[in-house]
């Protein structure tokens, strides 16, 4: 996803200025595409100049509301249907727990039940936006509920699976390859100073 979509996305919903976006855009997709004011006005302006965006009216104190237009509908709906979507691969709290053995197994487990506790903070923000949030039947608001369920689903599961790590790493197997890959580390140098002093 891109912002240039984030923007086009909301503007299908209906015209805004660019302050009703950014509000928007904080209310609906800041938790799955977060973005500044000065990187959505931006985006305006490009959006714009290569003709997927206009401005449909001027209004008091320069203030303008965008539309989008049948070329960004168009942009919009190839991206949808014709464009798979890339996803980060990358996941710096999966890649730590490749190593965790390396600290000891409190410390592992720490670290794992760190991970429990933000993915229940963040379960319970998605709660709280779907206790609060005034659904409707409009695309944004139906929509942005299926998304939300999916945030809802996956902290929970997240949550699940780290406070199990959180068990699996003060095991016997954990314990013995932690146990392992720390005294390589210890052994290395001690045969250094054996070597000096020889």
């Amino acid at each position: 996803m891109s912002l240039r979509h984030a923007v086009l996305g909301l503007l299908s919903e209906s015209p805004a200025s660019g302050y009703d976006l950014m509000k928007l855009f904080n209310a609906t997709l800041a938790n799955v595409w977060p973005a500044t004011q000065s990187q959505v006005y931006g985006e305006l302006n490009k959006l714009t100049t290569a003709g997927l965006v206009e401005i449909a009216a001027h209004g008091p104190r320069g203030r303008k509301e965008y539309a989008i237009t049948d070329d960004g509908l168009a942009e919009l709906r190839h991206w949808l249907t014709d464009i798979t979507p890339g996803g980060s691969t990358r996941n710096d709290s999966l890649l730590r727990v490749f190593f965790l053995g390396i600290v000891t197994p409190l410390e592992a487990q720490a670290y794992l039940l760190q991970q429990a506790e933000l993915a229940a903070r963040t379960h319970a923000e998605c709660e709280r936006i779907d206790e609060t949030a005034d659904w409707d039947e409009e695309m944004i608001s139906v929509y942005g509920r299926i998304a939300l369920e999916y945030g809802l689903r996956m902290t929970a599961t997240l949550e699940e699976w780290a406070r199990w790590a959180a068990d699996e790493v003060t095991s016997a197997k954990a314990r013995k390859a932690s146990e392992l890959a720390r005294g390589r580390h210890e052994e290395k140098p001690r045969e250094e100073d054996a070597e000096r002093e020889g």
